[in-house]
């Protein structure tokens, strides 16, 4: 059967890619963005199989009505796809307030109110798949995207506990966690901090350390995240690519080991 999937972020990179896969197949979707010219290919190829919606994430009342006129207009919402987000470049110290909030308000808050106004349409239907897209920044860090990687460590913290909260009302959660994808995620959608020049050498190391060779295909992604769509009972936890896999195993193990030296003075805390 036909899914109604709602995807934010749809214009380019993942949403675009997983919109236009959805439809392929027979699905329909709601695709948002923040400028309806983006979407006018999709509408144009798929016709009324697409919804195509202006909005803005960061606007929590644009978000409820955004969810309120899908369901009107399909009758349901079987899965949302929360992929609106961007990258902040830059280092802790270099991080001005205002980018600190953008980058949250976008990537945390745009995530957290589209998250609120679904649920209770998907408890009426006692059915739903809601799919935040984190990263593997999300599990492990890397300097120079410390406020991305924050932003991501906290949609997987209010992820993980959404999930225990709905499970009994037959909504899934699933988090995916790409590494790096050669989508202009990087490029034309991030933004950069102010450099400070005693910065500048570890900005240069971790911008030369980027093989091409560590970015994953954007297109490979689609049949992982309809098999993901499709699946019976979906984990709370999708790696993509074949980057995530090592760094986050590489980065429990080492956390492991650290818990386990300092165990001793833990346990110590705890008192009688």
């Amino acid at each position: 059967m036909s899914k109604i999937v709602l995807i934010t972020g749809a214009s380019r990179g993942f949403g675009k890619i997983w919109a236009e896969a959805l439809l392929q197949r027979g699905d329909k979707v709601a695709a948002t963005a923040r400028d309806l010219k983006s979407l006018t290919d999709l509408v144009e190829k798929y016709g009324e199989a697409v919804l195509p919606i202006q909005l803005d994430v960061n606007n929590r009342e644009d978000c409820f009505a955004a969810v309120q006129q899908v369901a009107q207009h399909f009758g349901k919402i079987d899965v949302l796809i929360n992929n609106a987000g961007y990258g902040l470049f830059g280092t802790i110290e270099e991080t001005s307030a205002q980018e600190a909030r953008d980058q949250f308000e976008t990537n945390f808050f745009g995530l957290l109110w589209m998250t609120q106004a679904v649920l209770p349409i998907m408890r009426n239907q006692k059915s739903g798949h809601i799919i935040q897209v984190s990263s593997y920044l999300g599990l492990v860090a890397l300097p120079v995207l410390g406020l991305y990687t924050a932003s991501k460590f906290a949609v997987e913290g209010l992820s993980e506990t959404l999930a225990t909260e709905v499970k009994a009302f037959g909504i899934n959660v699933s988090l995916i966690e790409p590494n790096g994808y050669a989508t202009d995620w990087a490029g034309a959608s991030s933004f950069h901090t102010e450099s400070m020049e005693i910065y500048n050498p570890l900005k240069k190391a971790f911008f030369e350390g980027a093989s091409p060779e560590a970015f994953g295909e954007p297109q490979a992604t689609a049949a992982a995240v309809l098999t993901l769509i499709d699946a019976a009972n979906p984990p709370l936890r999708l790696l993509l690519g074949k980057i995530a896999y090592p760094a986050v195993k590489d980065g429990y193990e080492a956390r492991l080991q650290s818990w386990t030296e300092w165990k001793t003075v833990s346990d110590a805390a705890h008192g009688k």
